[in-house]
């Protein structure tokens, strides 16, 4: 067996040459192939964009609808009180009243555990229309434009009102 040996030119001219080409039918099977890979992931990823979608619907359905889960555990105890109050037959006024300050207590800590704050203006406070709602002015020995009588405290959720205080507002007295 006698080997060959090539000259640099020989394997200069071998190495230019590179790999032996690809049939056209090949070409078009690797790109076929291709393009059903990149189809198979794009519609993986559109599936799983979709699935996101569903899921995130999911959610915000669930916060809609229990969204007042804790509010409404800190008020059923709330309600235990008052219908205990109502079964009970303690004609004793002061007892009534004294079950009555204590269910109060458990709806007013309701209400802080929520974020529920009162608006309850102090007499001479200013007017402030954001939070109050004038029902009547009156001629008053207070400076114009501040609040005379809350007629029903207002309340607010966070930042948020949930409704304003109705008051009567000072004017200035007729000259």
């Amino acid at each position: 067996m006698s080997e060959q040996r090539m000259s640099p030119a020989d394997l200069q001219s071998e190495t230019e040459a590179g790999p032996p080409e690809k049939s056209l039918e090949d070409l078009l099977a690797e790109a076929e192939t291709k393009l059903q890979e990149q189809k198979d992931a794009w519609l993986r990823a559109l599936a799983d964009a979709e699935n996101a979608r569903k899921r995130a619907q999911a959610d915000i359905s669930a916060a809609h609808k229990y969204g007042v889960e804790r509010i409404a555990e800190s008020l059923v105890p709330v309600m235990d009180s008052l219908q205990a109050a109502l079964a009970s037959d303690a004609a004793d006024p002061a007892t009534l009243r004294s079950g009555v300050e204590i269910t109060l207590k458990q709806l007013q800590a309701a209400f802080e555990k929520a974020g529920l704050a009162e608006i309850d203006p102090a007499a001479k406070e200013r007017f402030d229309p954001n939070y109050h709602q004038a029902m009547a002015a009156v001629e008053a020995d207070a400076d114009p434009n501040t609040v005379v009588q809350v007629m029903q405290k207002g309340y607010r959720l966070h930042d948020r009102l949930v409704r304003p205080a109705l008051v009567t507002v000072a004017k200035a007295r007729a000259s």
